[in-house]
């Protein structure tokens, strides 16, 4: 008979076999902790929840009974900010920024291509070995711990 513990649960996500001393962003360069690491999954979901809040607030303020207003502003912040600053206001809260491969903040293009994505919704729930949702990998972007 098959019990839980064989199939494991969606809280644990996917599973992904690592070889000893492999970790998310190796690949890319990057340190296994501490600055400049690969940002956790908890600190990006709390992330955009601050961002995705924050939007309808402000279009609570506005008033208007528009469905797509705070997916708009949503999106406007996301390029805005990822574009010249490299951080949303929840990636600052929670000391984690979008950089391109080499380093740089991400620009107009791959700022505009992700939020296109995140706003999709489903490319960022589909990630790689790295943690890097399609939305990033279309990019060329990844989301680091500042």
């Amino acid at each position: 008979m098959i019990n839980r513990d064989d199939l494991g649960s969606w809280l644990q996500g996917p599973q992904i076999n690592r070889e000893e001393g492999d970790w998310p962003g190796r690949r890319l360069g990057l340190p296994e902790t501490g600055r400049h690491s690969i940002a956790p999954a908890w600190r990006r979901l709390l992330a955009l929840m601050v961002d995705w809040f924050m939007c309808l607030a402000i279009a609570g303020a506005i008033g208007w009974n528009n469905p797509f207003l705070a997916p708009a502003i949503f999106a406007i912040e996301n390029i805005l900010l990822v574009s010249m600053l490299g951080y949303t206001v929840g990636h600052r809260l929670f000391g984690i920024e979008v950089r391109r491969l080499d380093g740089r903040v991400p620009g107009f293009l791959p700022a505009l291509i992700r939020t296109a994505l995140v706003v999709l919704v489903l490319p960022a729930l589909i990630f790689d070995r790295d943690h890097r949702g399609l939305h990033d990998l279309a990019a060329r972007t990844v989301i680091l711990r500042r």
